[in-house]
């Protein structure tokens, strides 16, 4: 029996189909993502969007849809779906009689006699889409028209008509290449049978975006058709259709679309489900492993690789991917930090908790594999650099204080996690002492103290056991509020933010903990009582002024709410790790309760993931980009605890 299951009554209903979004990804950066009924309801929805190098690998859509069409006794039945303002045209949908995702996203149409079904598929390592129609019944000569709609423009922005445009094409086997602009690589557009290529060139004007205009975006773009193929098809027979940056021999689709097909990983439970969701944020380009922080809209981060790394990778037992990420990021560290955004001279260095969040991952590595001394050779040298940069001081004003505590921030700088900005103010600004910075400062100094033990690097730990020491007390001198009973956010010039936010569990889930265990329970039962959801931890307590438990509307209303209420799955793994720490097994009900939840959430809005946030407010909607790394990544923590305690 299926686990992704679809109500086969319910697709030809928009409302149901157009919240409900496929991801496939190359493992190399390019993926394909829209609706289950193959209307792009976003910008960044398209068949074949790639990183492209001569544009800093920054994604970019080539391919944005294909419309087909059934061809019979004279009759054109197109199965395709666009949105323009006020209308959907044409309304394939209609003939829409079942979807399935596994092994990989299928529609099936029914067309009074004639029954159709599509399989769409992105070649692993490649830059190829390939889509291959099977005509399961019909009883009269069937053709089918494919015709491909191109964008060749950069995810983020949208395409308009224009006279600079080439449209001009060139023929290859079985098939055209194209390609608009100068710079771009060429889509080769290939059948696997002899097909009649009719030229139409034309711009199909105002397709509209929704969910760009729920979003407070531009919503609407011109997409370029340069003709279409046609091709006779036979009851039982299959035709395949590739787009490709590289012309490939016709005769060899059939044979390759097999062999990639019996790749795809199950998706018959919901820890196959978020098995392969994982592997598709891990991203090899040439020498390097990545992490994807989040589908269809983010690129790397250095922030959220190391917080998803171990449950991407560890959790799914690739310690090799995890090693990779590791070796890749290190390469990159710069003066104690990591790159945050962006690579070599673009990258951005403004995350005061990404080179902490590496010790972590580092941890965890170090649990999975118990290599300690290898991670001291590879990464020694590095950590105690960090630590070093800290202690002395970094840009934006971050700096050990003779207290060992972290101090950060230049005023209007946002450099913790709750990083979001309107009108170029940070909304949750937590400059001065932020609590999760610090309880991740002690735990990377107990860490490298750990390390440098073991490998009798004396010198250090003489040097670094005193600050730690004097860390520790600080910690709970400076955050801890007797009268409340529980940690606060920051503290600054002004003294204690006593907002109850999601920042002070990190004291209790991080290997090395400052706190004592009564403090501990206090923190997880605030943080239980006001913040946890059955979608995540909200990011303030309802009950605080400045709450807002709705993630909805423009840019700016949004970074109101992003970390002001908004409920974020990745939490709950230091939630529950945390919980599991003090009362084991008798955190096992509320961990699979929690699992369970999620589960009512993988087949809507991403299908097979988990999305990047939630509403505060019940009933938690999705919201965010549709799969996020470590939304996946801290689930996967949580069933590997359930396994471990159970």
């Amino acid at each position: 029996m299926k686990y992704l299951l679809f109500d086969k009554n319910e697709l030809v209903n928009l409302e149901y189909s157009l919240n409900r979004e496929i991801l496939s990804t190359n493992r190399a950066g390019g993926f394909f993502s829209t609706t289950i009924v193959l209307c792009n309801t976003r910008k960044y929805h398209g068949l074949m969007v790639l990183p492209l190098e001569q544009f800093d690998r920054e994604p970019h859509v080539l391919l944005s849809c294909v419309d087909d069409t059934i061809i019979q006794r004279g009759q054109s039945f197109n199965l395709g779906i666009h949105r323009y303002p006020g209308i959907y045209e044409p309304r394939g949908h209609k003939y829409i009689i079942d979807f399935d995702y596994e092994p990989t996203p299928t529609l099936t149409y029914r067309v009074g006699g004639v029954i159709l079904k599509k399989e769409l598929l992105f070649v692993h390592n490649e830059e190829q889409f390939i889509i291959r129609y099977t005509l399961v019944d019909a009883h009269s000569p069937t053709k089918i028209r494919i015709k491909p709609f191109l964008a060749f423009r950069n995810a983020h922005s949208l395409s308009k008509s224009n006279m600079w445009a080439d449209t001009k094409y060139k023929e290859i086997p079985n098939g055209v290449r194209c390609r608009l602009y100068t710079g771009f690589p060429y889509l080769h557009m290939q059948v696997n049978k002899k097909s009649d290529y009719i030229p139409s060139p034309d711009w199909y004007y105002n397709i509209e975006y929704l969910e760009e205009l729920k979003r407070g975006y531009e919503g609407h773009e011109d997409l370029f058709v340069p003709g279409y193929f046609e091709v006779p098809i036979k009851k039982g027979e299959s035709v395949i259709f590739s787009a490709s940056t590289s012309e490939v021999v016709p005769s060899s689709l059939t044979k390759k679309f097999n062999t990639e097909l019996s790749k795809r990983p199950p998706k018959n439970s919901f820890e196959n489900c978020l098995k392969n969701a994982a592997q598709q944020f891990i991203v090899q380009q040439e020498k390097s492993t990545h992490i994807i922080a989040g589908y269809p809209w983010f690129g790397r981060w250095g922030r959220d690789t190391f917080i998803s790394l171990p449950g991407l990778t560890l959790g799914i037992d690739d310690p090799k991917s995890c090693k990779a990420v590791l070796d890749s990021m290190s390469s990159e560290m710069k003066n104690g930090l990591f790159p945050n955004v962006g690579r070599a001279k673009a990258a951005a260095f403004n995350s005061v908790d990404a080179p902490l969040w590496f010790f972590w991952s580092l941890q965890k590595y170090s649990e999975y594999t118990g290599k300690t001394n290898e991670i001291w050779k590879d990464y020694g040298k590095k950590m105690k650099a960090i630590l070093s940069g800290y202690q002395n001081g970094l840009p934006f004003n971050i700096k050990m204080h003779d207290n060992g505590l972290i101090w950060l921030g230049d005023k209007g700088f946002a450099l913790t996690w709750m990083d979001a900005i309107v009108d170029g103010k940070p909304v949750t600004p937590r400059t001065g002492y932020p609590v999760d910075i610090n309880a991740l400062w002690y735990n990377a100094i107990m860490f490298t103290i750990e390390l440098a033990t073991a490998n009798k690097d004396t010198k250090f730990v003489k040097e670094w056991l005193p600050i730690a020491e004097l860390s520790k007390k600080s910690f709970c001198k400076v955050f801890w509020n007797e009268q409340k009973n529980y940690l606060a956010d920051y503290v600054d010039e002004g003294g204690q933010n006593l907002f109850v936010r999601p920042n002070q569990i990190f004291a209790t889930s991080l290997p090395y903990s400052p706190l004592t265990e009564e403090m501990k329970r206090a923190v997880i039962n605030v943080v239980e009582r006001e913040l946890l959801t059955p979608r995540g931890l909200r990011t303030l307590a309802p009950k605080n002024p400045a709450y807002k438990g709705r993630y909805e509307g423009n840019h700016v209303n949004r970074d109101l709410a992003y970390h002001q209420g908004t409920a974020w799955p990745w939490l709950l793994g230091h939630f529950m790790e945390a919980y599991f720490k003090i009362d084991e097994k008798s955190a096992l009900p509320l961990a699979k309760k929690l699992i369970e939840s999620m589960k009512e959430e993988i087949s809507h809005y991403g299908i097979c993931s988990i999305a990047e946030v939630y509403d505060g407010d019940p009933p938690q909607r999705p919201n965010g980009a549709i799969s996020q790394a470590w939304s996946v990544a801290e689930i996967i923590r949580i069933l590997k605890m359930i396994e471990k305690y159970s």
